[in-house]
């Protein structure tokens, strides 16, 4: 799939080493009380919004946006046994990202109206990291560094789906437990952006490819906002994205730029915040991760992961 102006957004596709102290010394965590096995189902979700493997794609995609969800178990109708996961990422996949593209451009000749209508169980992950209900806080916590996933569901004896813990749910229990470390200390310094003119079809490649959740969009040395898989899952889901075609064909629209779904909210954090203080924004306004800023310049970003592993000592 070619995209117009791709050539041009080589530049975009840059490493940014953000400035920042060079002479941190080491951070020291607060031991945590003990945990115990089970206290898992304590802190999550059990009345799970699942959908059949038979739901079509839009659908599924269509639950996700109405519920604000960044993942979607899929289970036996009856049974409830969990089959697998459809997430943000493979939705980017799915439009253009990665293998599942091929769904739509080799199977369906590049129309993404015939694609939507094919099962969830195309696309779905089935290859799903799980917990039973029987565990302990430190096992999430451990999943969640070891995987990097954003949400965990957790099943019965019978392997039916119990409930589901997500990474805000664990740094939100964690992030009662005061800690020394700033936002300076925990951010990622070292960051991939992209332009508000790049297209569409770029960014989730560069998503799929680096498993990226969000890009921060960057104009000049201006944050213009930051894009998120959840916002491209939205112009699937809101069906805004077919207001956009003419010919029904995904290149149109994955030709957009991004500044298209950027949205108009953005959030930041100074640097020297505390962790705490950071976990506690991020829950006040529903998202999961925050730009730096320093005066005016983008310093790094810290997101709901790398408070994870600053709250549990990792």
């Amino acid at each position: 799939m070619a995209h117009h102006g791709d050539k041009s957004y080589k530049q975009g596709d840059k490493l940014l080493k953000m400035p920042g102290k060079l002479d941190r010394g080491p951070v020291e965590f607060k031991s945590r009380i003990v945990e115990q096995k089970g206290e898992i189902m304590a802190i999550a979700t059990r009345d799970v919004v699942s959908v059949p493997q038979t739901m079509t794609i839009l659908g599924a995609v269509s639950t996700m946006t109405e519920c604000g969800f960044r993942r979607l178990p899929v289970v036996d109708a009856g049974s409830k046994k969990l089959r697998g996961i459809v997430t943000s990422g493979d939705i980017i996949n799915f439009l253009g990202g990665g293998d599942k593209f091929n769904l739509v451009q080799v199977k369906h000749k590049g129309n993404l109206i015939a694609a939507v209508n094919e099962s969830i169980r195309t696309i779905m992950t089935t290859n799903v990291t799980t917990l039973p209900d029987s565990a302990s806080l430190d096992d999430a916590i451990g999943i969640i560094k070891e995987k990097m996933t954003g949400g965990i569901p957790i099943v019965d004896d019978s392997s039916a789906l119990a409930g589901i813990v997500t990474e805000r749910d664990v740094m939100t229990v964690l992030a009662g437990e005061r800690v020394s470390s700033t936002v300076e200390d925990i951010m990622s310094t070292s960051l991939r952006v992209t332009e508000p003119d790049c297209p569409i079809g770029w960014v989730t490649r560069e998503m799929t490819r680096h498993r990226f959740r969000r890009l921060p969009v960057v104009s000049g040395d201006v944050l213009y906002g930051i894009v998120t898989t959840t916002d491209i899952v939205k112009y699937l889901g809101s069906r805004k994205v077919f207001d956009q075609m003419e010919s029904g064909d995904i290149a149109e629209v994955m030709a957009l730029p991004i500044r298209t779904l950027v949205s108009g909210k953005l959030y930041t954090i100074s640097p020297e915040k505390s962790a705490n203080e950071a976990a506690a924004e991020m829950v006040k306004r529903g998202v999961g991760a925050l730009p730096v800023i320093e005066g005016t310049r983008l310093i790094g970003l810290v997101t709901e992961f790398d408070l994870v592993r600053a709250f549990s000592g990792a």
